[in-house]
């Protein structure tokens, strides 16, 4: 049995690609706590969770904007939704504003899962994905369809300016939908996507800028901001401590 930390990720069914990002799970099987840094991916984590003492929890995780060191006790196990931002309104049905940058405890009873759906990740994806499925919403708005299209096919690199006149919708009605809803601005998140597009480059060991940013200097800023180090720094992703970046690397 592999005795080191170690993550999965698979693509959903297509039927769910508006709404999830993909699943996945991680284990700890080590005799000691792993030190992770979580980095801010745009993304929104719902976690079912075994620790080694047997005990079982669920709790959501809103959006970041700031990388949060975090630490998973031994023998940990966790399987993972991980939301496209439109599904908190379509399929959690819930606002996550409060939640920025933390979690929340959820009933653990939620969604009807327990321990025994965390066998292994077949398992769990045949379950969540019969739950979601059942939750799918019968017509969404267009406008917030298009909009979130457009931003993951730009890598958040639109302007709020672009995006407001390409799905029809005012820039300060967007603003406050993602106010409302995220609890932060649209510029806000399509920087986070900038940074996340820049991992994957990062992760082939090129660190200058190969998005929209204005320099080098730049660039270096931004991947600070959301990193909490400088671009050479995060390549290394010394001990795997950056999750996010070990998953690019092994693509």
């Amino acid at each position: 049995m592999n005795s080191k930390f170690y993550c999965q990720f698979i693509k959903p069914e297509k039927s769910l690609d508006t709404f999830v990002e993909n699943i996945g799970m991680f284990h700890n099987p080590a005799k000691e706590a792993k030190e992770v840094v979580v980095l801010p991916d745009g993304r929104v984590d719902l976690f079912f969770m075994k620790s080694g003492s047997g005990s079982f929890s669920v709790f959501l995780i809103g959006l970041e904007t700031e990388p949060e060191q975090r630490i998973i006790p031994l023998d940990t196990i966790a399987f993972a939704v991980s939301f496209r931002p439109i599904a908190v309104e379509y399929i959690l049905r819930t606002s996550i504003a409060d939640i920025l940058n933390r979690g929340k405890n959820l009933a653990d009873d939620f969604w009807n899962l327990n321990d025994h759906d965390l066998k292994n990740l077949e398992t769990f994806t045949q379950k969540v994905t019969e739950k979601i499925t059942e939750l799918l919403p019968e017509t969404i708005d267009e406008r917030k369809h298009r909009l979130f299209n457009l931003i993951y096919s730009s890598n958040g690199e639109m302007s709020v300016k672009e995006l407001s006149e390409k799905t029809g919708w005012s820039s300060r009605q967007i603003n406050r939908y993602f106010n409302q809803q995220f609890g932060l601005s649209l510029k806000a998140y399509c920087s986070i996507l900038r940074f996340r597009a820049s991992l994957g480059h990062i992760a082939e060991g090129k660190l200058f800028p190969e998005l929209n940013f204005t320099d080098q200097t730049h660039f270096i800023k931004e991947i600070k901001k959301f990193s909490g180090v400088v671009p050479k720094e995060l390549s290394k992703n010394k001990n795997d401590r950056f999750i996010l970046l070990s998953v690019l690397k092994q693509k």
